[in-house]
């Protein structure tokens, strides 16, 4: 991914905390990559004043507007049910590529394969990138996993869009800090925006998930201490839990973080599901991972965005206490706790094949 990318990021109508996700974790992780964001709604204000972080990255109305800040790319910065383009997008799109921008997107409508698109950016000499357009040459997974030496942690969630991305990059830092060699295995658009490389395996084939999920843990862990796999979906969404189920099989992750957020009760459009009780989740996850290879549940993160201080410390509480694990909210708290748990369990699966192989010895 070239490193003087600077992106317009197109939200029109849904910049929000919940609704941009793609645009928020940019704004979030590569604040240096943004000139601005577009959304009439909020012309004017600030990424701050719209998600309580990004700081001064403006927020434009006009296509126009976001052309004065000379990006070098439009970023499509949503990513709906469906990862559908908005058909009224499709002119400001047009207007970017005609103005020589280079168009990055996440969404399952794939724009170089969009004739109208292609056939504009052939003329422009623009790039259409596609994050979610998935390799050709998938293997089925085979379990190969299993002869890595890296300690694979994957994250995984009581619901979809609810931090499991945030969460491994929250503690990435603060592993590497502690002299830990991590990598980030990206498994959705925004993971492999923000790291530059990895799989959206939620575009694969279902057959091919596993093995898209094993080609990016055999990639990541060359050279790793611990390897932090982006999750996606939950195991209890009607909708997505095919790939959930396909991508835990595939990383075949030595230990689990589960991620949750306390205001939500039920799948996200799904109000006839209510989410279990954290110990139900935590024990299904043991039982799905125990006849391929044993991954306990070792930390819970919570996302607490939308509750009052108090109201999310008290949260943590119930839910350490609950499970009897380490839990916070690693954005808006210190991520110690989770840190500390990965790091532990570590060194410990560490300390247990060096005996290992003393005793063979």
């Amino acid at each position: 991914m070239p490193s003087d990318l600077r992106f317009l990021i197109l939200v029109e109508g849904q910049f929000g905390p919940l609704s941009s996700k793609t645009a928020n974790s940019c704004i979030r992780y590569t604040p240096d990559r943004v000139v601005a964001v577009m959304d009439s709604r909020f012309s004017g204000k600030t990424a701050q004043d719209v998600l309580g972080f990004g700081g001064a990255i403006p927020v434009v109305g006009t296509l126009g507007d976001g052309l004065a800040r000379k990006p070098t790319a439009l970023l499509i910065g949503v990513a709906p049910q469906g990862g559908r383009l908005p058909n009224d997008w499709r002119a400001t799109i047009l207007g970017a590529i005609d103005a020589g921008l280079d168009v990055w997107s996440g969404l399952h409508t794939f724009l170089s394969h969009d004739a109208e698109f292609a056939a504009r950016a052939a003329q422009r000499g623009v790039t259409l990138h596609d994050l979610r357009l998935p390799p050709a040459d998938l293997p089925v997974a085979a379990g190969r996993v299993r002869d890595v030496d890296a300690t694979v942690i994957l994250t995984v969630g009581s619901d979809c869009n609810i931090g499991k991305m945030t969460a491994a990059l929250q503690v990435r830092e603060a592993l590497a800090q502690r002299g830990r060699a991590v990598r980030f295995a990206g498994t959705g658009q925004t993971g492999i925006l923000i790291e530059g490389w990895g799989i959206a395996v939620d575009a694969v084939i279902a057959d091919f998930i596993a093995g898209a999920a094993e080609r990016l843990v055999l990639e990541a862990a060359e050279g790793a201490d611990i390897v932090l796999v982006e999750g996606q979906g939950s195991v209890i969404h009607p909708g997505y839990s095919g790939v959930t189920l396909g991508l835990l099989h595939g990383s075949l992750p030595h230990a689990l973080v589960l991620c949750t957020q306390p205001s939500r009760t039920t799948i996200t459009n799904n109000p006839w599901l209510t989410i279990p009780p954290l110990t139900d989740i935590i024990a299904l996850h043991d039982a799905l991972t125990k006849p391929l290879r044993p991954a306990p549940v070792i930390a819970v993160c919570l996302n607490t965005y939308d509750l009052p201080e108090r109201a999310a410390l008290d949260a943590i509480a119930r839910a350490r206490d609950e499970t009897g694990l380490p839990a916070t909210d690693p954005v808006r708290f210190d991520p110690e706790p989770i840190v500390h748990a990965i790091d532990a369990f570590h060194a410990e699966r560490t300390r247990n094949i060096s005996s290992r192989a003393a005793m063979i010895r």
